[in-house]
């Protein structure tokens, strides 16, 4: 009779020590959030997943895309962040600020954000709940998932149903053509930087005079 143990896959003694270092480095990354009183809307606090086509921006692109936020809303001023959820957490990062935020997002973890978390899936641009009322935000800032016209197409809608008028736009170089085309929005200067390295170019777009230029 065969030993029943043969058929159990062993790992070797090299590939468990880097099993248990990372399960101790994240035990000790979930300790430090804990013990230093740990903020939920810090960048990284929800880790990017690669499976849903989240790329975090670099905290510098981050701030500098909420200050323009912020700016082009007003005083008073409703923002709406269209998966581009590091944007919606350097918004969250000025508490106490003279505006609002909410966070269009495919992503359920992001509903610790409590009320200003809306689930949305970008396949169905206009499923979305009855008190987000057409044309209630001062600007909307959107970064689709994926680089496809049907992807772009379809955001375009929502941004369209959400915003009085302003839209910043982030997305592929590649896509500055139908961008302009369901949007009416052109390339800016300001060049948004992800923490981690894109293959794929990427710019803001606007249509309304910005300070990205």
């Amino acid at each position: 009779k065969m030993d029943d143990d043969d058929d159990i896959p062993q790992l070797s003694s090299h590939t468990l020590a880097a099993l248990q270092e990372f399960y101790l480095e994240q035990q000790q990354r979930e300790g430090m959030k804990t013990s230093q009183g740990f903020n939920q809307y810090s960048i990284g606090s929800i880790e990017e997943d690669w499976q849903l086509s989240q790329f975090w921006y670099s905290d510098e692109t981050a701030s500098c895309l909420a200050k323009e936020a912020v700016l082009a809303a007003g005083k008073g001023g409703r923002i709406a962040c269209v998966s581009a959820p590091s944007v919606y957490q350097k918004l969250k990062e000025q508490d106490g600020e003279d505006f609002s935020v909410c966070i269009l997002e495919y992503d359920r973890r992001f509903s610790v954000y409590g009320e200003e978390f809306i689930f949305y899936d970008y396949n169905h641009p206009l499923d979305l709940p009855e008190n987000l009322l057409p044309h209630s935000f001062d600007v909307v800032i959107a970064d689709p998932p994926y680089l496809s016209e049907e992807c772009l197409q379809k955001t375009a809608e929502t941004i369209k149903y959400l915003t009085k008028g302003k839209i910043l736009l982030c997305t592929g170089a590649v896509m500055e053509e139908q961008a302009a085309k369901h949007l009416g929005v052109k390339m800016c200067k300001f060049i948004p930087k992800h923490s981690r390295n894109l293959a794929n170019e990427f710019r803001c777009y606007v249509n309304y005079a910005s300070g990205l230029d």
